[in-house]
């Protein structure tokens, strides 16, 4: 840990963006080109859209980072020489844009005043529409690039009309425009999420998905504009028009979501129902062109091998991602039309530079979930594999295997999983490799131990009373912190840290576990003072995402006690922690490169060890199960093989770092923040294991995160965080994760819940192994009290809850 008091740009901090300004264009996706980009040199260049001077470096909510500064498109495209002729566009606009806020904001207080609610749950993830507005676009230049951003956050779902996913009459007016006009047009999406641009598609000839990229968006998309790198990425979720979003299962209803689509989600839906998309999964362009070559199709012990070529055909230096897709036979099961079984990414290749990578996949990653004997499932008949579109193979399963038999988790859904009609083709000019059941046996590795495992006392804990324990297990807490613990605010050791381990902890000789919000970063306050207690805040910044929603006696005394902090500045040193914005989730695994990912999870690591914490609640994996998930841009895909292997690259990374760890989140089923703190998933067990749970277990399995956080909302009736057989039978058990489990924020506070549901229970969180509550109250301590009394849970339970917590500080120590 360092002390900065100085206000100047530190030697880390140039380092840091400079390492972020090399690895964001393999985060970029291109759409669409006809050869006019790169540009060979800086020119004039009119610049218009909401992205070009306001440009969104990731969303709202825990999502966001206190930067030093970030660079915008309009900043990055002058500092690399450009002469931007639209300055009087972006200003009027600016004005435009400022007045909208003004009236956005106002709008949420009359509204909660109407509903009688509070301002802050009315308000939370909201964000301003893209404002109606006339401006003449008159910038001089041959090159124009017009910005189109949308942006949302933790706390509500995008309303998916005009100035979100839909563009706006003046959005579509001024593009056309735009490209009817200018000799060279470029139309980049500064978007966290899909938006339906069919409306211009047409007539633009060239799209980049900027994306949302952290500290350095704009130098990187000067970068790429100008072919000093060539963009990489490919779509890790599907870009459907706004008719044609998945219809089939619930999506924000504010009790009951019911999941009926099943495990059809994202592209295996729109092959299932044989839809095409504006953009499908796993799409994206390059400056150059690839082609590919199957050079090897093999099978031993049930671990199919595939060698593909891959050779750069085109004029540019440039990487390409190789997709190894299986289509697997329909008997008991249906079977989506293909999933997605691996992937690699080349190294970058000079124009005319080939690579030989070699694709592996095990059985399991091929089997699907038999609900009705509790296994993993591998059908028998014919299995295709294909790189990308090309078949290259078959094998042919002579009969059925499965794995051991393991748990019936997660409870039951009310209605029968959609089942579409699956016709699939089988090229016969394939080779076949006829594969014996007999001698794959058991497919997968699972630990069945899962009785007894969660109560193994991990430290002696004789000594500690029942208060000492149960205080332990609600995290650090004052009485008077109210709304700053709910939205991530509450460690005292380091300014703006959303939480910490109680004072019990290090009273007894342990360490204390410090916990710094994420997932694009560390979210901290940028200015503070020591204290006897360890450190305050000077800014607001630790609250910018919500000020202007709290209500007013809650603003008040954060005004009131920053205001009394800057007087005690006055004879105390101030100091700084500067922490970098990464890409966002969706950015990240756009990459479809586990090094890039792992290289952010060692910067944040690193950043974790100056700034003193030890615990990173990130990386969020749930899954993009509607394109309208406000909250999707912090997670990764559709597709839970990416969002696994994501997620254990940016867990490598972190964890390099010998005292630090990430949280992995939010376990399971969080795919919509419309009355998050209540809404209940009804899911099946099927699409549960196979796309919602899936990615958890590859992480676990491949990266052995040291946390992990349960969700807000209720799985099949009962809080996740409630839910023994989901985190001690699955995760525990059959996973074997070794970590702490960790409640999000306020779950156990039922003042948040809009609708029929009850908060979870403090001893039923104990019960379930749910090991610690955040960011903790007096009455979850009361709450697990009441449960020791009452018979609820045992002291063994308590103790194990405790033991693990102890065992995680002291590691970190």
């Amino acid at each position: 840990m360092i002390r900065i008091d100085s206000p100047d740009v530190q030697e880390f901090e140039k380092e840091h963006l400079a390492a972020l300004r090399s690895l964001a264009p393999e985060c970029m996706v291109l759409l669409k080109k006809n050869g006019d980009f790169p540009l060979s040199s800086p020119c004039e260049i009119a610049l218009y859209g909401a992205g070009a001077r306001e440009t969104i470096k990731g969303g709202t909510g825990s999502g966001d980072v206190n930067v030093r500064h970030y660079v915008t498109v309009e900043e990055g495209l002058e500092n690399a020489g450009f002469t931007v002729t639209t300055k009087a566009w972006m200003d009027g606009y600016k004005a435009i844009r400022d007045a909208g806020i003004k009236d956005f904001y106002d709008g949420i207080a009359q509204e909660a005043k109407e509903l009688g609610k509070s301002v802050f749950l009315v308000g939370m993830g909201r964000t301003p529409p893209e404002p109606r507005y006339t401006l003449p676009l008159d910038g001089e230049g041959k090159v124009c690039v017009y910005v189109l951003s949308r942006n949302s956050g933790e706390g509500a779902d995008r309303p998916g009309g005009e100035g979100d996913y839909l563009l706006t009459s003046d959005e579509k007016r001024d593009i056309l425009c735009c490209a009817e006009r200018y000799e060279k047009f470029l139309l980049v999406l500064n978007v966290g999420g899909p938006v339906d641009i069919s409306p211009v598609l047409d007539k633009v000839e060239n799209v980049l998905l900027l994306s949302q990229l952290g500290s350095v968006t704009g130098d990187a998309f000067a970068d790429v504009l100008l072919g000093k790198a060539n963009p990489s990425g490919k779509l890790t979720t599907t870009w459907a028009k706004a008719g044609d979003i998945m219809p089939i299962g619930d999506f924000a209803e504010r009790d009951d979501t019911r999941y009926r689509e099943g495990v059809f989600v994202g592209y295996r839906y729109y092959d299932a129902a044989g839809i095409e998309p504006l953009f499908p999964f796993g799409y994206g362009l390059s400056y150059t062109e690839f082609a590919e070559d199957c050079m090897g199709f093999s099978v031993e012990n049930g671990l199919v091998s595939i060698e593909v070529k891959i050779r750069n055909t085109g004029r540019f230096p440039g990487k390409e991602t190789v997709q190894l897709y299986c289509s697997a036979p329909s008997g008991r099961l249906v079977k989506p039309l293909r999933e997605l079984g691996g992937y690699a990414k080349t190294r970058e290749l000079a124009p005319g530079e080939s690579e030989t990578l070699v694709l592996n996949l095990p059985p399991e990653n091929l089997a699907s979930w038999d609900e009705e004997n509790d296994c993993w499932l591998l059908e028998q008949g014919e299995y295709l594999f294909s790189i990308g579109a090309m078949p290259i193979g078959v094998v042919s399963l002579d009969g059925p295997v499965t794995s051991d038999a393991l748990s019936h988790s997660g409870g039951e859904a009310d209605f029968t999983d959609w089942q579409p009609q699956i016709t699939r083709e089988i090229p016969r000019n394939l080779p076949c490799i006829p594969v014996s059941a007999a001698s794959l046996g058991p497919i997968g590795h699972y630990d069945r131990e899962s009785v007894g495992r969660e109560h193994i006392g991990l430290e002696n804990l004789s000594d500690f009373s029942d208060r000492e324990l149960a205080t332990i297990c609600a995290g650090k807490h004052s009485d008077a912190e109210g709304m700053a613990a709910i939205i991530g605010n509450s460690a005292s050791r380091l300014a703006g840290g959303a939480g910490e381990t109680a004072s019990v902890v290090t009273k007894k000789g342990y360490g204390a576990i410090v916990m710094a919000d994420g997932p694009a970063g560390l979210r901290l306050a940028t200015r503070y003072m020591e204290t006897e207690d360890g450190q305050d805040g000077l800014d607001s910044d630790a609250f910018n995402s919500v000020l202007n929603i709290l209500p007013p006696e809650i603003q008040q005394l954060i005004r009131m006690k920053l205001r009394q902090n800057e007087e005690k500045a006055k004879t105390n040193t101030v100091l700084y922690h500067y922490a970098s914005a990464i890409p966002i989730g969706t950015a990240l695994a756009q990459a479809w490169n586990p090094v890039v990912v792992e290289a952010c999870g060692d910067l944040v690591g690193e950043e974790m060890e100056l700034f003193g914490a030890n615990v990173w609640l990130a990386p969020a994996l749930n899954i993009h199960r509607s394109p309208l998930c406000g909250r999707n841009f912090e997670y990764y895909s559709e597709d839970p093989l990416i969002s696994g292997k994501t997620a254990a690259a940016m867990t490598r990374g972190v964890q390099k770092h010998e005292k630090c760890t990430v949280t992995i989140k939010h376990y399971a089923c969080n795919n919509q923040e419309t009355n998050r703190y209540g809404s209940n998933s009804v899911v099946s067990q099927r699409a549960l294991r196979e796309i919602y749970l899936k990615g958890f277990e590859i992480c676990v399995k491949e990266a052995a995160p040291k946390a992990l956080m349960t969700s807000y909302n209720l799985l099949n009736g009962i809080h996740t965080a409630n839910r023994s057989d989901l985190i001690n039978t699955v995760l525990r058990g059959e996973w074997g994760f070794e970590g702490i489990v960790m409640t999000d924020w306020g779950t156990t506070n039922d003042k948040f819940n809009l609708g029929v549901y009850g908060a979870s229970s403090p001893a039923l969180c104990i019960k379930a192994g749910n090991d610690l509550m955040m960011a903790g109250s007096k009455e979850d301590v009361e709450g697990i009290l009441t449960g020791i009394k009452d018979g609820t849970i045992t002291r063994a339970e308590l103790e194990a809850c405790t033991g693990r917590i102890l065992a995680l500080s002291k590691e970190l120590s």
